[in-house]
């Protein structure tokens, strides 16, 4: 499944618009990276988007 197990950000849904306005349905899903994180000692592997990753990283929780 395609969710950030940390910020819960998942698919969004939506239509691609044609030049001649015709709507066809389709999917944007995040970008997701499998990161190994310590938490209290115990390293946990987790699928974070790159927006978390990048918090995370800002604020000194991922080294």
């Amino acid at each position: 499944m395609q969710k950030c197990e940390l910020t819960g950000k998942g698919k969004q849904y939506g239509n691609n618009v044609s030049f001649s306005q015709r709507h066809t349905k389709r999917v944007w899903k995040p970008n997701l990276q499998t990161k190994t994180v310590v938490i209290s000692g115990k390293s946990v592997s987790m699928k974070l988007s790159t927006q978390a990753i990048r918090t995370l990283k800002k604020k000194n929780l991922l080294a």
